[in-house]
């Protein structure tokens, strides 16, 4: 006995294939992937002042001024020792400096 010959396929059974994949994938992109808000695009940073918030939805030029003083801020805080809260005892020390107080107090060796 022979195998049976096989049958062609219409190509209107392939496209009915290909639109129902197409279907389910965008239905499951509609209902799995989070519909989130778009962000705002002028929306200034949490906690600048008052003063600096006008100046920082007026330009980029301005935008880009607080952000090299957000760094600049940044990296001397980096180096330097200070209060972060008085109150709880917590303190601000340079990280080369952290590291040394933590290796000493836990050991070099893991």
């Amino acid at each position: 006995m022979t195998a049976p010959s096989p049958r062609p396929v219409s190509s209107l059974a392939v496209a009915a294939v290909f639109v129902l994949l197409s279907l389910y994938g965008v239905i499951t992109l509609r209902v799995y992937v989070p519909n989130r808000p778009a962000p705002p695009q002028n929306q200034a940073p949490d906690n600048l002042p008052r003063d600096l918030e006008l100046s920082w939805k007026a330009t980029p030029v301005m935008r880009t001024a607080y952000l090299t003083g957000l760094r600049r801020r940044q990296a001397e805080q980096k180096l330097s020792y200070g209060w972060v809260d008085r109150k709880a005892g917590i303190v601000q020390v340079p990280v080369a400096r952290a590291m040394e107080l933590i290796v000493r107090e836990y050991g070099g060796d893991p």
